[in-house]
């Protein structure tokens, strides 16, 4: 495979069908948190301190999003990431809720919630991306991404080191 930032993944859509099958395997915290835009309670989330070499991708259609040497401590109970595998792998939203205003995060390819960007990062960005836990799911280097949508390579095939 070929570096990792270079690889081209389907960015398309799951289709009606796909999604309802993909938030039937949700808990009820995923389903709220992915599907409704909710957030987890801070410093509870399971990976919160992941440190192993690895990629992060959504929790709902398996779309690598970050890898872990971007992430960092932040020390905001939320895991934090100075930036993602690919910008075009996210959308950005503005968010007014809860009287302020704020860049959420949704997985590109299906719309899942992942929490959303700020500008008090760390170098070279100076964004932290503070996302939920529970939006995510984790596969160390070495072993194969999640293929959920049956599209084949980049994804099913090993994470590189």
């Amino acid at each position: 495979m070929t570096d990792a930032a270079t690889r081209e993944f389907d960015l398309s859509p799951p289709t009606d069908d796909q999604l309802e099958a993909l938030a039937a395997d949700l808990d009820a915290d995923e389903r709220r948190v992915l599907l409704q835009h909710g957030t987890e309670a801070p410093f509870c989330g399971v990976f919160l301190d992941e440190k192993r070499a690895g990629v992060f991708t959504c929790r709902l259609c398996g779309l690598p999003l970050f890898t872990g040497g971007t992430k960092f401590e932040s020390g905001t109970g939320w895991p934090s990431f100075g930036q993602p595998l690919a910008k075009e792998h996210l959308r950005y939203i503005r968010d007014s809720s809860y009287g302020m205003v704020r860049t959420e995060i949704v997985c590109a390819r299906c719309g899942g919630h992942q929490g959303h960007v700020f500008p008090d990062g760390p170098p070279p960005t100076g964004e932290r991306y503070c996302i939920n836990s529970v939006s995510l799911a984790f596969t160390p280097t070495g072993e194969p991404l999640p293929d959920k949508l049956g599209r084949g390579a980049p994804e099913g095939e090993p994470w590189p080191e």
